[in-house]
């Protein structure tokens, strides 16, 4: 066997390697993590998540699967008893038809919006994302060989972010096949009303898109909302609208490292979809599957916990960073992320390293989240209010020296 010298090999394997696997850029999360991961006395906020693990009796119901045997291939669309359970809950928290002939489980709530674009999106095709944003739906694109259309959202401090329809809708081109909207959003917090959803419907319907919707935070929605939930799609929308939902078991349930979610969309789709699955990640573990149940069984209490949790963090953050007289920001309506812009401090990316050093906080530089998020920095405030006033007493100390 011949061994070639590393100048040799790795630039004759980078020249064959897709030029969109190639042009896909770096976490600029990631950077900050691997940056601070380390440091003693960190307080990390800087990713989607809290802080509290997968309660037991989640965890329990995997590990009672294991025990069992239930170790096999299982079904390509999900157990029936996992459709069933999602079923009864999007019934019982948005008033649609409980028909498991809707729902498909994925390898969390990123392979959802991997497979609805893979059934939406082709190479050269066009989809439009209002940003700032999360990054990683427009990679999902590229690595198809589409092209993300960024369309900034509106801002101003007494409204927050919001979508201006007009800016929406001129964005719309001949190779546009797909608008993707996530409400509530991260990292703004976002919301977007009835009406606002109504309105991209329209243009959805006029010129003849689909509509990928990412309504993963819809719980955590910090106003007078329509059974304690945002608004969405499914209150306007007609059966036949090309209309995929794409969900996570991460943020209610406290199940980031489980990767497990689901895709909701019309029966007729469903055997597509079972071949995207299939010629992806061929199912789910069932273990997981049956921990899936039990969260949307029993897990209520536990939402609501986590949710009331995030309001107290975004208001001790809110309230503490209006004291600083150095921070642009509106308190988000949804979500669990304050973004906001320092006076005084354009690059955010090194603002975000040197909060790591100087303050022992870890936050998410908003260039990592696309066009309109280069002035901006991201919190997250799903934590305990112990942790939550500690990191932000040690910003705001920082911001006014």
């Amino acid at each position: 066997m011949t061994t070639l010298d590393p100048p040799f090999a790795a630039p004759s394997l980078l020249d064959h390697v897709r030029p969109q696997a190639l042009s896909l850029p770096e976490s600029g999360i990631v950077e900050v993590m691997n940056y601070g991961r380390q440091r003693e006395g960190m307080i990390p906020l800087w990713a989607g998540e809290g802080d509290l693990p997968t309660p037991a009796f989640i965890a329990e119901a995997a590990t009672r699967s294991l025990a069992a045997g239930e170790t096999f291939y299982t079904w390509q669309r999900g157990i029936p008893e996992l459709r069933a359970a999602i079923a009864r809950y999007m019934a019982g928290l948005y008033g649609v038809s409980e028909d498991p002939e809707r729902y498909f489980v994925t390898g969390s709530g990123m392979q959802a919006i991997q497979i609805a674009l893979a059934l939406t999106l082709s190479a050269e095709e066009e989809i439009i994302i209002p940003s700032p944003a999360w990054p990683n739906a427009a990679a999902a694109a590229e690595v198809i060989g589409a092209r993300p259309v960024y369309v900034p959202l509106a801002f101003d401090e007494a409204r927050g972010f919001w979508i201006d329809l007009d800016r929406l809708e001129s964005a719309v081109s001949p190779r546009t096949r797909v608008i993707f909207i996530n409400t509530p959003a991260n990292p703004t917090g976002f919301v977007a009303s009835r009406e606002a959803l109504a309105g991209v419907l329209d243009i959805a319907r006029r010129h003849g898109l689909w509509i990928v919707a990412d309504e993963i935070y819809g719980r955590f929605y910090y106003e007078a909302g329509e059974g304690g939930r945002a608004p969405s799609f499914h209150d306007i929308m007609e059966q036949e609208d090309r209309i995929l939902f794409v969900q996570t078991f991460s943020k209610n349930w406290a199940m980031t490292g489980w990767r497990l979610g689901w895709i909701e969309s019309h029966p007729l789709l469903g055997d597509v979809l079972e071949n995207l699955i299939q010629y992806s990640t061929s199912g789910v573990a069932a273990f997981m599957q049956r921990a899936g149940i039990v969260a949307l069984e029993r897990g209520e209490s536990f939402v609501a916990h986590q949710i009331e949790r995030a309001r107290r963090g975004r208001d001790i953050v809110a309230d503490g960073l209006a004291t600083s007289n150095r921070v642009r920001f509106a308190r988000p309506p949804g979500a669990f992320y304050m973004f906001f812009g320092v006076e005084g401090e354009r690059d955010m990316r090194a603002l975000a390293l040197k909060l790591v050093d100087e303050a022992r906080i870890g936050l998410a530089p908003g260039t990592a989240f696309g066009p309109g998020g280069e002035s901006y920095i991201r919190m997250c405030f799903a934590r305990g209010e112990a942790q939550m006033s500690e990191a932000t007493n040690r910003l705001v100390d920082w911001l006014k020296r």
